[in-house]
């Protein structure tokens, strides 16, 4: 259904970017952050299921500030490899690549349309970022796990949260503080569901929890992108 495309932050940096079209006028856009696994098959799959439902979703690769074409499965040694690439690329340069997406879906649809931002591990961290530090409509994070390093920032959109109460790299202690740090956050915890629940290529897949947090992110989307 999606296509790669070419994109240009405003630092200059070239990089490709996942985009997938509904069939029609979209009705908005969603920025779709990767997890630390690159823009693979499934991250491609999230952006075509949005994009079926009438959404123009764009993943942008933000590995490749260090290694281009990054595509990983989910054995123990890519989990090490990702790890490792997320630590070379840091956090400051996301923000402009991220930008780079925004402004391409605002492009991309109807003047009137909103844009919306989701994320997950790595990128749910980053869609914090983007709703804290970028102009967008509203976003949603699933099981962003260093929240904490930026909780003093504030959202500026509407932003919904996903955790797992067996999620062993986020206690809930962590979960609890950003709660109590911003209470106008919405988040919403899943009993039983590890790290990474919402991938169905992973073991730790939580079928129920998966299709709970995504009914309430469509919600979410509903409400703020019309």
């Amino acid at each position: 259904m999606g296509e790669f495309i070419a994109l240009t932050a405003d630092d200059g940096h070239g990089f490709d970017a996942y985009r997938a079209a509904p069939e029609g006028a979209p009705k908005a856009g969603l920025l779709v952050i990767q997890e630390i696994f690159g823009v693979n098959g499934h991250i491609r799959s999230v952006c075509d299921g949005f994009a079926g439902d009438g959404y123009l979703a764009l993943a942008p690769a933000i590995f490749d500030r260090k290694r281009r074409k990054v595509d990983l499965g989910y054995s123990a040694e890519t989990v090490a490899e990702g790890r490792a690439l997320k630590e070379e690329v840091g956090w400051e340069d996301q923000v402009p690549d991220m930008k780079a997406g925004l402004d391409a879906l605002r492009e991309s649809v109807r003047a009137a349309d909103k844009i919306g931002v989701v994320g997950y591990c790595w990128g749910g961290t980053l869609a914090w970022l983007a709703a804290c530090r970028l102009e967008t409509d509203c976003a949603i994070g699933y099981y962003g796990g260093q929240i904490d390093l930026f909780i003093d920032e504030q959202p500026r959109s509407p932003l919904m949260l996903h955790f797992g109460t067996e999620d062993a790299g986020i206690p809930l202690a962590k979960v609890e503080a950003i709660r109590d740090a911003h209470p106008q956050v919405e988040i919403h915890i899943y009993e039983g569901a590890g790290h990474g629940f919402n991938c169905d290529q992973r073991g730790e897949y939580h079928a129920a929890a998966s299709a709970t947090a995504r009914q309430r992110s469509m919600a979410h989307f509903a409400a703020h992108l019309g």
